[in-house]
């Protein structure tokens, strides 16, 4: 389980395929005692499963491996070296909850369709940016104003939606510190609705079944 909230910015450092399976090093400041074989780390949105790890500088490496379900669903097969990623680690118990209850499983993959540059006067923290994302339209029955939405793995509210396009805003904090700041329209984003929506629209379904 995951929240969210980004912890870090990792680096693709290599990539290596053999077969159906895509093996991925993750450069990042994180402290790799902490880290297990094993552990789970959302990467730009997926939960991908460390295979490796070792120490680099003042932070690790870590591999993972992406296989063929994260490879159809994501955004993943787009990664090159040198490609930026979201990372946070899995959620403890008794950790503060800031964001919403993510899985790391993804549901599919969005486009940015249009980015707008809000000037908030003399705004000194930065600037804000409104982004307005398209998504599959298998997925936008999901997606409700003001619910929340997991975008490459960043915990944001939806401000708008028309039909299968809606709209995040993204403050200053969030444009400095995650790979939002670089992205531009025509990008793709991993995108996984709101768990709680998955399950309500099941149960309506399941209920109309008899």
């Amino acid at each position: 389980m995951f929240t969210g909230i980004v912890t870090d910015v990792g680096r693709v450092a290599s990539i290596s395929d053999a077969g159906k399976l895509r093996r991925i090093r993750i450069e990042s400041v994180y402290d790799p005692a902490t880290i297990a074989l094993g552990a789970s780390i959302a990467c730009g949105g997926p939960c991908l499963t460390v295979v490796d790890v070792g120490s680099r500088g003042n932070g690790c490496w870590f591999d993972v491996d992406a296989a063929f379900e994260t490879l159809e669903r994501t955004n993943v097969p787009s990664w090159q070296v040198g490609t930026r990623v979201n990372l946070e680690r899995a959620l403890k118990i008794g950790d503060e909850l800031g964001g919403h209850i993510v899985t790391g499983h993804v549901d599919g993959v969005a486009t940015i369709i249009a980015r707008e540059a809000i000037t908030a006067g003399d705004n000194p923290w930065g600037p804000t940016a409104r982004f307005e994302i398209q998504a599959p339209k298998e997925l936008a029955p999901f997606i409700a104003e003001k619910g929340s939405i997991t975008l490459d793995g960043t915990s944001l509210t939806v401000n708008a939606v028309k039909g299968d396009v809606f709209s995040v805003l993204i403050i200053p904090h969030t444009l400095s510190v995650t790979t939002w700041g670089e992205r531009q329209v025509g990008d793709t984003l991993n995108i996984e609705v709101d768990t709680m929506a998955r399950y309500a629209a099941r149960l309506v379904e399941a209920r109309a079944g008899g």
